[in-house]
């Protein structure tokens, strides 16, 4: 019996293989009627389950190779283990996301993401793919290709990804400063300047108390003070009673990148563990509109809650990328593991945040399906033909991608 990492969900999968070379995936999908990717298993919904064969990319050699200022690596690499590996080479990743045990293919076909109002999802440094199409051929596509925004952000539908090119930099250094307990008005008077006042900034709160802000400097000094609060001279965690030897050093003292973008530690356990989650990305110019109308839910949210996480990302024009065509502002929840409970509250919330153009992320639990989706993503129907062009016949298709795409 195969479980997300969660334990929320049970892969249905008729067969689990983790071949160890790109020519035995080929073999795999071209051989089966039904084919899934299935990635580090940090999705909350089931994404990447399948009637038929579950395929994972996690036993493929790294691969790490870089070439000017980009690398390719495999698809199963998880994103703290490239991480080390550019270090050692003086190299980095512009941005990533607040736990570095997720996969590079499954993170990029979901569009996940950090933190940062001009930084993009991570998705925004993917520069080519490799994957398997329906008939088991070996298919890139890289930037400037007419194909190229739709197949990044494919939640697995158009094939198994198996090798990723990445945008890299030269390494840089992150300080990382926690300021507690800051009250509510100002921030919301003045959202963007909190936003904008690192390189990374998170907000995290329960609705019914005040913010914690996370802030994450790179050539910029970090403020004095939000609105009154002084950066803790000790180490937090964002989620209370958590042991704070899972998060990444805090206190301002400089230190890699690998080490401060994340929120939780490589080695350790990342966020509560028995949790579920859900995330809307919503326009950042409805974004106070958005928290205001969570604010007024508090008091029903609160019991269901171990932690919100309020997060920037820049515009892309990723098809159906949270952020494809405009700035967003990210709202997390980090769930007990009570299904009922936040099932029962999630239509609320959409129905609170969709209006305003919020977007689930697709990694995540949400109820939204097809008919409240499309509205939302510009280049919808250019993706269906995408799919239909590359998958006629629905190899990649499961549950999932039939209610939320149709």
């Amino acid at each position: 019996m195969e479980r997300n990492w969660a334990g929320n969900l049970t892969y249905s999968a008729t067969e689990f293989v983790r071949p160890a070379s790109i020519a035995e995936i080929q073999r795999v999908v071209a051989d089966n009627p039904r084919v899934r990717a299935l990635g580090s298993r940090h999705s909350f919904n089931d994404v990447a389950d399948t009637a038929g064969v579950a395929v994972s990319p996690e036993a493929l050699p790294p691969d790490v190779v870089v070439e000017g200022s980009t690398v390719t690596v495999s698809a199963g690499t998880r994103y703290g283990v490239l991480a080390a590996v550019l270090e050692e080479r003086g190299l980095a990743l512009a941005n990533l996301a607040s736990l570095p045990h997720i996969s590079v293919g499954g993170a990029v076909a979901t569009g996940t993401h950090g933190s940062g109002v001009r930084n993009g999802c991570l998705s925004t440094s993917v520069a080519a793919v490799e994957l398997v199409g329906a008939d088991g051929t070996l298919r890139r596509t890289s930037r400037g290709d007419q194909e190229f925004a739709g197949s990044v952000v494919a939640l697995g539908a158009l094939g198994v990804v198996v090798r990723v090119t990445l945008d890299v930099r030269t390494t840089f250094a992150v300080r990382q400063d926690v300021y507690p307990d800051v009250p509510w008005a100002p921030v919301l008077a003045d959202l963007d300047a909190v936003l904008a006042c690192g390189y990374s900034v998170s907000l995290f709160t329960t609705w019914t108390g005040p913010l914690q802000v996370w802030v994450k400097s790179t050539d910029t000094t970090p403020p004095a003070d939000v609105y009154g609060a002084s950066p803790s001279p000790v180490p937090l965690h964002m989620i209370a009673g958590e042991s704070v030897e899972a998060v990444t050093e805090q206190g301002g003292v400089p230190g890699p990148w690998l080490d401060r973008l994340p929120h939780f530690r490589m080695g350790h356990k990342p966020s509560s563990g028995e949790e579920l989650q859900t995330e809307y990305l919503v326009p950042r110019d409805r974004a106070v509109e958005a928290l205001t109308r969570v604010r007024a839910m508090g008091e029903r949210v609160a019991p269901l809650l171990h932690v919100t996480e309020i997060r920037t990302i820049a515009a892309d024009e990723l098809w159906l990328s949270g952020a494809h065509g405009r700035d967003a502002v990210a709202v997390h929840f980090t769930w007990h593991l009570d299904p009922a409970g936040v099932f029962a509250v999630l239509p609320d919330i959409e129905a609170a945040l969709l209006p305003l153009g919020a977007r689930p992320h697709w990694g995540k639990c949400f109820t939204a399906t097809a008919r409240d989706l499309a509205p939302l993503y510009p280049r919808w129907t250019d993706f269906a033909e995408l799919r239909r062009e590359h998958d006629p016949s629905d190899k990649f298709g499961n549950a999932y991608l039939d209610r939320v795409l149709g």
